[in-house]
């Protein structure tokens, strides 16, 4: 199993006009340390609005200091938002192709669609569209990277022949990956031969399993990749801190993965608000965080359940590989460790960023 460092970039409040421009200066110290340390990759989300959470909304930016600052760490997009007006399908092959160029061949395209009412409505984005959207863009990706010139007609894009350039320095492309959180997207995922970000947080490792086993299955029957090549890997993300004691680990942590789930939860369940009395379709998984919420059970999520039943791997390194070892066990392949889920400490991050390296990853994989 394969490590990397996954970064939504929250910002706690209350804010200083210097708190954004620390936060930045942090992730670029934490991911040159992972090189070191022996992390496979760094990620990021795009999101847009979501103050406190994420302020992490043009990540290609972050991606390109971060290649001039490393040699050997991939650097995967965590996920460029596909729908109209997000990103168009010519302008992500144009950056992703820029920063394979620049960071010599290192880059990992993680594709997504937006899972909140902020995101979506602050867009203008039908829900009900983001999912042909997504597949149409990959597509129309994917051409732009792979043809001289290329011509496309669609129903969301279209453009007349043209030579995109430049072109990805990984032949034939970058691997690609698509996110998901419904089961049914899992299978989907293996049916057009993408790499596998696995999107739930606040559940025990083997939870993984199924959705794994889902994807796996899909896997089989995929006949017409959407790439020119399969990426058969499934990865998924926890909350991750690692101290010297479990006390230490334990006293650092609590707030942080605490609040992220609940966070997340809400502004998932927002897309069941807003589009109620309609067929929610591909967000159905909405409706049931929703549900979630108004019994009042996602209030009661609290760090020892989460602590306890291995939810986020939290601990000493001797914990934090016993957790690893159930994601392991649940076929994951590369896992996401999201170092800062809220306020933990820059100093306390490092830290934990050091004995990930020199305990937990030696003992669990590879970088």
């Amino acid at each position: 199993m394969k490590f990397a460092l996954f970064y939504e970039i929250p910002v706690a409040k209350p804010w200083t006009r210097d708190s954004e421009h620390r936060a930045y200066k942090e992730v670029v110290e934490q991911a040159v340390l992972g090189e070191q340390a022996g992390f496979h990759s760094f990620w990021t989300v795009e999101h847009h609005f979501l103050e406190e959470f994420s302020h992490c909304s043009n990540p290609e930016v972050l991606y390109g200091h971060i290649a001039a600052k490393t040699s050997k760490l991939r650097i995967g997009y965590g996920v460029r938002l596909m729908p109209r007006p997000y990103n168009h399908p010519v302008r992500t092959a144009e950056s992703v192709a820029v920063l394979d160029l620049l960071s010599d061949g290192r880059v990992e395209m993680g594709s997504g669609r937006s899972a909140t009412r902020l995101e979506l409505e602050g867009f203008g984005i039908d829900p009900q569209e983001t999912r042909a959207m997504w597949r149409e863009a990959l597509g129309h990706i994917v051409g732009c990277w792979t043809n001289d010139e290329y011509e496309f007609e669609g129903e969301h894009w279209s453009m007349p022949r043209r030579r995109v350039l430049p072109k990805p320095l990984q032949d034939p492309h970058p691997p690609i990956w698509g996110a998901t959180t419904s089961l049914d997207g899992h299978r989907q995922m293996g049916r057009l031969g993408l790499g596998l970000c696995s999107f739930s947080v606040g559940v025990p490792p083997e939870e993984l399993a199924p959705k794994v086993a889902e994807y796996r299955k899909g896997l089989a029957e995929c006949t017409d990749p959407i790439g020119k090549f399969v990426n058969d890997q499934a990865a998924t993300f926890t909350m991750v801190h690692c101290a010297d004691t479990n006390e230490r680990a334990f006293a650092d942590a609590a707030e942080s993965m605490e609040w992220y789930p609940k966070v997340g939860a809400r502004q998932i369940a927002s897309i069941a608000d807003w589009q109620a009395g309609r067929d929610l379709g591909t967000y159905d998984y909405a409706a049931d965080i929703q549900n979630t919420r108004d019994s009042g059970a996602l209030d009661l999520l609290s760090f020892d359940y989460i602590r306890d039943s291995g939810a986020a791997m939290v601990g000493d390194p001797k914990r934090c590989i016993e957790i690893g070892e159930r994601y392991a066990a649940s076929g994951c392949d590369l896992l996401f460790c999201l170092v800062n889920p809220y306020k933990i400490s820059h100093e306390a991050v490092m830290r934990s960023i050091e004995l990930m390296g020199e305990q937990v990853i030696p003992a669990l994989g590879s970088s």
